[in-house]
């Protein structure tokens, strides 16, 4: 569900034509941007990111809601956080590996649902798609990617989630749902924490180039819609098209109508917890949008204790918001996530390398996760527990 997007994206809005493969892909991002040896850490990205993107875009992945609070909170929490390892507790070598809805991934991060990817390089989610498959963990792109959902299915073999905006039109819903099951995807991820005002945006006039805006609207559904449009009608359209009010009949009408498992993104009470086992879902993610929505919410980690507790072993609980080191994994695990997402991380290093790029972040965020387990003395990821968080 976006807005806006800046015109002079020109970079991002030349599609890669005639691709070859993810070989072909990995080896001239290579060969154009050698990022292997430069980026140590995440945030190492976000320069690269700055440079390669118009501002616009840039502020519109980096900012958060308003005066930035949650969004800058998200990460400062974990860094208030204190880890205490055990003395004589300690392993030569750890496993990564975890299952998430009952699927083996290679690692507990896996790879957020985030809005206009396009916009940040030519292959967009369908780079983040080949970039996951190749780490052995989830891809999760969103219904605003701006590649459809099957050329995302197409791009690689490995395991991916749906996110899942709903269109006010059922008919249309239901057909989206039919189309992931078809292409492949294993579950459907439906945000609830909806709406955005960031003042960044606002100031750069941030808005999403008409072509972007139209095949994104076409390939949700929308067919009606031609070249024939003007961008006013496609905005108007647009911002009456998706249903900003999910409710529980919503989740009701949806559970009736797949059989894939449904996940709620945007828990942040117990309360949200009790409704999601109520409703038969099969996980839920802690997530406040990354400090995108709504300014002065507090911190995800800071409540993903509480809801864990709620949601006991009758679902599977995930986390987002604030990581940036794969010692914030560790710490969301001990806590009780069973996994992670990432969501600007991945945008920045789509922007700054492609498939490459988005490898990399995950990499940087095995070999730390490794050495926090190592230093832990946690030789598997289920050894990983709230003993070691003071």
């Amino acid at each position: 569900m976006l807005t806006a997007s800046p015109k002079e994206t020109a970079a991002a809005q030349n599609d890669e034509k005639g691709d070859a493969g993810g070989n072909a892909t990995v080896a001239r991002e290579a060969a154009e941007n050698p990022l292997a040896s430069l980026p140590v850490t995440v945030e190492d990205f976000i320069p690269l990111a700055k440079a390669r993107l118009p501002k616009p875009t840039f502020d519109y992945i980096t900012s958060g809601s308003e005066d930035q609070v949650t969004l800058r909170d998200n990460v400062e929490a974990f860094r208030r956080m204190r880890v205490l390892p055990p003395l004589l507790h300690g392993v030569s070598e750890v496993d990564l590996s975890t299952t998430v809805l009952g699927e083996k991934i290679a690692l507990p991060v896996m790879l957020a649902p985030v809005a206009a990817l396009r916009m940040f390089h030519p292959q967009g989610a369908r780079a983040s798609a080949r970039a996951a498959a190749r780490a052995g963990t989830i891809c999760i792109p969103s219904t605003s990617a701006h590649n459809s959902l099957e050329e995302i299915a197409e791009a690689a073999d490995g395991p991916k989630w749906f996110q899942l905006y709903a269109p006010r039109d059922r008919d249309v819903a239901l057909k989206l749902v039919r189309r992931a099951e078809n292409a492949g995807y294993k579950a459907l991820v439906v945000t609830v924490d909806l709406g955005e005002r960031k003042d960044d945006d606002l100031r750069n006039r941030f808005f999403v180039p008409q072509d972007f805006l139209l095949k994104h609207l076409r390939d949700c559904g929308f067919t009606h819609l031609t070249e024939r449009n003007t961008y006013e009608e496609l905005v108007a359209f647009n911002l009456q098209a998706w249903d900003p009010s999910l409710s529980v009949e919503f989740f009701q009408w949806l559970r009736k109508q797949t059989k894939l498992p449904i996940i709620l993104k945007g828990v942040l009470t117990k309360q949200a917890a009790q409704q999601a086992v109520q409703l038969g879902l099969d996980g839920i993610v802690v997530s406040n949008h990354g400090g995108r929505r709504l300014d002065g919410m507090p911190a995800s980690i800071d409540v993903l204790r509480d809801v864990v507790d709620e949601a006991g072993d009758r679902l599977e609980v995930y986390f987002d918001s604030g990581i940036r080191r794969g010692g914030d994994v560790l710490k969301a695990l001990a806590l009780g996530a069973r996994a992670v997402l990432i969501g600007r991380p991945q945008a920045w290093a789509l922007a700054a390398g492609g498939e490459t790029g988005v490898k990399r972040v995950l990499d940087i965020l095995r070999d730390e996760l490794t050495n926090a387990m190592l230093t832990s003395g946690c030789k598997t990821v289920a050894d990983i527990d709230d003993s070691l968080i003071m």
